[in-house]
């Protein structure tokens, strides 16, 4: 099918919207009101034949500052969809739960969310530790869990969706970007788990094949606020770039010690593939202006859609509010799922996932978007660089929606998608 037809299916709806304020700046105060509506929100109505989702985010801890806002697109496209009648004729009953930035907690709450709540279905995560920790409890519950976040790619399991970028829809032409600025040595920088390594794993395979330097490399714990032994690393080994790919409120201390140091993005730039608008805002857009970030959403983005879209959650949640790619991400993939629910005339995981992956293009905030047959989405990559107010000028935009690679065949040769 064409990735871009004339006119692609519309799933989504206006809604009903309310007028609330939520400062962003006071996280603790997000977490602690976020997490005492764990049983639920007034954002939805349900009643006795309300179908329950599960909705899994940290909403405290190192990952908070990034995954409430997801939390908050993701209730807000809950909230639309039974505005306008639910599905199937049914409300959504969203049960929400906090996985406290701890990958054990998120298998726990997921188990919880499936077998004791009965979710049909689970929208959440962020860090692919997360996702890891979860990945054993849909495939033994056999239910579907729905991931916004960009990720490493090798993995391609039946019991998830993958809306978040995959390594070709991301790094690599972050990479593609930097080569061509004039960009030849790159020190790499991570929090220290599963996304970072691989991720960085891929891009050093793509710039050896492409004749590029690797200047240095280091990790931290995630959460980890200590960057002095690396920018003494960074500051002797003289890279033209720093690819960084550390997660959470570490960015925070990253971007303050190089400051510290005398590396300001105008003498040393950072392409970020974590920090959106949100983190941004929270950070201080002074902190990080100038710097570089990949994704296939900026709240930037000129389209229609994007602006209705933009409109409602700053109606929702105070003319402040910001958006970013993971939530735009967690929005459309509630919709998503309704879609291929309806398709499917059922709530049935194997019914859903099929119709799902077979859905077609279909507009979103973000531009037409569709799912493979692999379940991860094509979807466009974007550059990025952050002004002043916090917001991303795109500099850079594919060609077309990218077509998703789960396995990079320079770093993984020969492995595919076994269903």
């Amino acid at each position: 099918m064409p990735l871009m037809p004339q006119k692609p299916a519309t799933i989504f709806g206006s809604g009903m919207v309310r007028r609330a304020t939520l400062s962003t700046g006071l996280l603790a105060g997000l977490a602690m009101l976020l997490a005492a509506c764990s049983g639920g929100t007034g954002d939805t109505a349900a009643g006795g034949d309300a179908v329950p989702v599960g909705v899994l985010h940290s909403l405290s801890g190192t990952m908070a500052i990034s995954e409430i806002a997801v939390k908050n697109a993701t209730m807000m496209a809950i909230g639309e969809v039974n505005a306008a009648g639910g599905v199937l004729g049914r409300q959504i009953a969203p049960v929400v739960e906090d996985g406290a930035s701890d990958p054990a907690i998120f298998a726990q709450k997921a188990s919880k969310l499936v077998e004791s709540d009965d979710a049909v279905t689970v929208f959440g995560g962020w860090t692919s530790a997360s996702r890891k920790a979860m990945l054993p409890v849909f495939e033994r519950t056999k239910n579907l869990l729905w991931y916004p976040v960009q990720f490493e790619g090798n993995e391609c399991s039946p019991n998830i969706m993958y809306s978040g970028a995959q390594p070709n829809q991301q790094i690599l032409p972050a990479l593609d970007w930097a080569k061509k600025a004039g960009h030849n040595n790159f020190f790499l920088v991570g929090s220290d788990y599963v996304f970072p390594r691989t991720a960085n794993l891929i891009l050093k395979k793509h710039m050896e094949a492409a004749g590029l330097g690797v200047a240095g490399e280091a990790y931290v714990p995630l959460g980890g606020t200590d960057f002095s032994g690396v920018i003494a690393r960074i500051v002797q080994s003289r890279p033209d770039i720093i690819f960084n790919t550390l997660n959470g409120d570490s960015n925070v201390a990253f971007f303050k010690q190089l400051q510290g140091a005398g590396l300001t993005s105008a003498k040393l730039p950072v392409m970020s593939f974590s920090i959106g608008e949100q983190e941004a805002q929270a950070m201080g857009p002074a902190l990080v202006e100038g710097s570089y970030a990949s994704w296939n959403y900026f709240q930037s983005l000129d389209l229609p859609e994007n602006a209705k879209f933009v409109a409602a959650f700053k109606a929702k949640h105070g003319a402040d509010s910001t958006l970013t790619d993971p939530m735009v991400h967690g929005y459309l993939n509630v919709y998503a799922w309704k879609a291929a629910v309806e398709k499917a005339r059922s709530f049935a995981v194997d019914d859903v996932r099929k119709a799902a992956a077979t859905l077609g293009t279909f507009a979103t905030p973000m531009g037409p978007v569709s799912f493979a047959n692999n379940q991860s989405l094509v979807q466009p990559a974007l550059v990025g660089r952050l002004k002043a107010d916090g917001q991303f000028e795109i500099i850079s935009t594919s060609e077309a929606p990218i077509q998703p690679e789960p396995f990079d065949q320079l770093a993984f040769p020969g492995q595919t998608c076994k269903h």
